[in-house]
């Protein structure tokens, strides 16, 4: 997958172009000079954003784009190498689309333009190309007189020896003769008596035959339905004298639809109109897919986590919702114990606990972030109906070896300090620097801005290590 497939130059030719009209892309060490063959190629990740029902179809559409790795450190996607769009936008540079590491798609860019505060690509989605049918398999011909194994077709005599008789013909098998020449005086055709054959026979009309037949045929035969529509041949037009120029230019005149489009010289009035883009905002449908774009093809990695036992994963479900239901406020305090007499006894009895709180907007997910690793589960979601604000907890935690989960990752905000800790929103897993092991790219959502961010899991460690600038904006 080319990270400028190119209807136009390559993406080396882009860079050349940079380096000779500007001089102030020093700033990128590394990517100036010719590219060695064992260092990394450019990799960039972004994230689509589109509303709709079919994501084969979306109604309206934008690519953020998030990062570049350069082979040696990631680099923000929204202004590297902006001349003036970055490079991740480019026209015609093509995005994969995937889904927990699955390819689902394509997405080519077409366009560029600022959009609250971020610089976003358009253009149009589309199917992954079909795999291409294996090539049948070609069978050698076997033209051996001497071999023992059956053949389709008849051997030839081997050279030296002289061939064999054919054997004899079975008298049953049906023959096919070839119909005698028709100009041949020798032969002569057989003749058929139409009043002995029984034989249905289809004749010209007009044809000369017996007359008397012929004439009870057309006394039967039904009279035509003056109702019947028939064909008629349009009539000729009148041929215009020679050296004569016929014309109507009124009639050519009045027959011009007036919605026709008309080219005129200038700048169109509506030109800014057509440039803005669809999507607008962060709509309460909007939805988001991870999108990479990589000059080498390689193969998909699929971040999903198998269970050995299905029930393993109600149990960590519900040990992680304990523990956001206590971020979020949602767990009761324990109830005081019922004393209820009986006789002259009195037995305490602890009040029935109620039931959890739900969760709203719950999205929990499970990963294989590398091969052989364990699970990583991820768990976001706010409290819509709480009393005082509404709250927001991020969470990424691991099952030890005795089953119990360790938390590595929390974040807790609510609604009056988004701007100091925005609340998180879970994009996908990405493996962000090709090496085969998953990143967790994840969305904040501020007061008035919003960036990406992306976390690195390793050896029971969750690492911020990459973060957009946040641009400012309203995000109703």
């Amino acid at each position: 997958m080319s990270l400028q497939r190119m209807k136009v130059p390559g993406l080396a030719a882009v860079l050349a172009v940079c380096l000779v009209c500007a001089p102030a892309a020093a700033q990128y060490p590394g990517q100036l000079a010719k590219p060695d063959k064992n260092q990394a190629v450019l990799r960039a990740i972004a994230v689509l954003e589109w509303t709709g029902d079919d994501p084969a179809k979306p109604k309206t559409s934008r690519l953020v784009p998030v990062c570049i790795f350069d082979g040696d450190q990631l680099q923000d996607a929204g202004i590297y190498l902006a001349r003036p769009q970055p490079l991740a936008v480019t026209p015609d540079v093509e995005y994969e689309l995937q889904e927990n590491g699955r390819h689902i798609g394509l997405y080519d860019i077409q366009r560029a333009a600022r959009q609250q505060g971020f610089w976003m690509g358009f253009g149009a989605w589309k199917e992954l190309p079909k795999p291409k049918p294996p090539e049948p398999v070609r069978m050698s011909r076997i033209d051996d007189a001497d071999d023992d194994k059956p053949v389709l077709h008849r051997k030839h005599a081997a050279s030296g020896k002289q061939g064999s008789t054919a054997p004899p013909a079975d008298p049953d098998r049906p023959q096919l003769h070839k119909q005698p020449d028709s100009g041949s005086s020798s032969q002569t055709k057989p003749t058929v008596d139409d009043d002995d054959d029984e034989r249905p026979t289809i004749r010209r009309r007009g044809q000369a035959g017996d007359n008397s037949k012929s004439s009870t045929s057309a006394s039967s035969a039904p009279a035509p339905d003056p109702d019947r529509p028939t064909l008629h041949k349009p009539a000729a037009p009148e041929k215009a004298p020679e050296n004569s120029m016929v014309g109507d230019v009124e009639s050519v005149a009045s027959s011009i639809d007036p919605n026709r489009p008309r080219l005129m010289r200038g700048k169109p009035t509506n030109l800014d109109s057509l440039t803005v883009p669809d999507l607008e905002g962060l709509p309460a449908e909007l939805q988001q897919t991870v999108a990479v774009s990589d000059e080498r093809t390689r193969p998909q990695h699929v971040f999903t986590f198998s269970w050995s036992n299905p029930d393993d994963r109600d149990k960590m479900k519900a040990q992680v919702e304990t523990i956001a239901r206590d971020a979020l406020g949602l767990t009761p305090p324990p109830a005081p114990p019922v004393h209820k007499a009986k006789g002259k006894a009195a037995h305490a009895r602890p009040a029935p606990q109620p039931e959890p709180a739900p969760l709203a907007n719950e999205d929990f997910r499970v990963f294989e972030l590398a091969y052989g690793t364990g699970a990583t589960l991820v768990l976001t979601a706010d409290s819509a109906d709480a009393p005082v604000g509404q709250k927001f907890v991020a969470l990424i935690a691991q099952p030890d070896l005795y089953g119990n989960l360790r938390v590595l990752y929390k974040s807790v905000t609510d609604t009056a300090h988004l701007d100091r800790t925005p609340r998180m929103r879970l994009v996908d897993a990405v493996d962000v620097e090709a090496d085969n092991r998953g990143e967790l790219l994840f969305e904040q959502r501020g007061k008035d801005q919003r960036n990406f961010t992306i976390f690195r899991i390793y050896r029971g460690r969750a690492e911020q290590i990459f973060t957009t600038g946040g641009a400012a904006g309203h995000f109703d």
